[in-house]
């Protein structure tokens, strides 16, 4: 896997996408370190969520749970 911002949570995140796609495709998932703060309809509420429980100080990641990623040009 990857080293860098974010590893560990995007590690998180594939040792379980199969798991959640069976019940959370489309939600927004907060993840810091190990732990999972939830699942959300929104990334706005994701974010807030992830601010109320991990802190302003400390790096969470925010992750769409969806079958494709989703590919972004930037020109």
């Amino acid at each position: 896997m990857s080293s860098g911002a974010f590893a560990k949570e995007l590690e998180v995140y594939h040792r379980h996408q199969s798991e959640w796609l069976s019940v959370h495709v489309g939600s927004f998932v907060a993840i810091q370190g190990e732990q999972v703060g939830g699942f959300f309809d929104s990334y706005a509420e994701a974010f807030r969520s992830g601010l109320a429980r991990f802190g302003a100080e400390h790096e969470f990641l925010i992750k769409q749970v969806c079958f494709t990623e989703p590919v972004y040009f930037i020109y």
